[in-house]
């Protein structure tokens, strides 16, 4: 979705982001000069996860520089590829490939157009346990149940890492309830459990800042329910390629680390705002986004 109207959302922290989803966008005009300049407007849609805030707020800059102006909208993971779908939105930047956002890809893949691993083997889901319980594995959970007190800290009911946790409870035979919540409300009892010395396990996943903060393993998953390493994928709805070419030729060659992502999230983590993160990290890497941008 093209448009002349500038449309910005700020997410402070991850906290306000959630915050702001039910808030809505904030709307500002450009100036007749600008908008004469503008090459139009690109509309991405991120989730109120740090992965996705964080790549979605460095591509926002990096097309702002490029000439586009742009609105970010945030929504839970179901209804940002939806938005994507429908057209309402122009692009995601943080769709979990092949396994983790599957049910979308199989109820989109006519409508939306996978671009490009932007991150390529660097993401992993599964339960995550602070490194000194010391069980190992899923199967041992029933074991240990008194200690986690039945219970699997997760994030929103919509989440593919949620459909997977229920898939793990069933075929594990787990005597557990699956808690819902956000991610805040998730990293906040990890920090309080582990502050305590207790036993907690909950829905994890990398790249994440949780893992430099916390000494942190996996559960083994030897059933395989959370699949193995996969990739965050770039996509954008039909026709963006014509509508915004120099747009989507940078999403084409959008390629990042974990490393890099993870630095992003560290510092929003740290209290610096996801646009002042995003540019510092654009701002210590000119290199790479000179080759996004095609400068090289």
């Amino acid at each position: 979705m093209i448009k002349n109207k500038l449309s910005t959302f700020s997410l402070a922290a991850l906290l306000l982001a959630v915050a702001l989803l039910a808030a809505g966008c904030v709307d500002s005009t450009d100036s007749p000069e600008n908008a004469a300049a503008s090459k139009g407007t690109v509309v991405l849609v991120t989730t109120p996860y740090g992965t996705s805030i964080s790549s979605s707020n460095v591509m926002k800059l990096v097309l702002e520089e490029a000439g586009y102006d742009t609105e970010l909208k945030l929504a839970d993971v179901g209804v940002a590829w939806q938005s994507v779908a429908s057209g309402s939105s122009d692009l995601l930047t943080d769709a979990w490939l092949p396994d983790t956002h599957k049910q979308y890809m199989d109820k989109y893949e006519n409508d939306v157009i996978y671009v490009k691993k932007n991150l390529e083997g660097g993401t992993r889901c599964g339960l995550v346990v602070p490194a000194y319980v010391t069980i190992d594995s899923i199967d041992e959970l029933n074991s240990e149940k008194e200690k986690f007190d039945g219970k699997i800290i997760g994030i929103e009911p919509g989440a593919g890492i949620m459909i997977s946790s229920d898939e793990a409870i069933a075929e594990y035979g787990l005597d557990y309830e699956l808690m819902t919540g956000s991610e805040v409300s998730m990293i906040t009892t990890l920090m309080d459990t582990i502050d305590s010395e207790e036993w907690v396990v909950v829905t994890g996943w990398s790249p994440h800042w949780k893992f430099q903060r916390w000494d942190l393993k996996y559960l083994d998953d030897p059933k395989g329910v959370y699949g193995d390493k996969g990739d965050i994928v770039t996509i954008a709805r039909p026709g963006l390629d014509e509508d915004a070419p120099e747009a989507y030729a940078i999403l084409e060659r959008f390629e990042w680390t974990p490393v890099d992502m993870e630095a992003v999230m560290y510092d929003m983590e740290q209290g610096m705002t996801e646009e002042d993160a995003a540019a510092k990290w654009i701002e210590n890497n000119r290199d790479q986004v000179d080759m996004w941008l095609g400068n090289d």
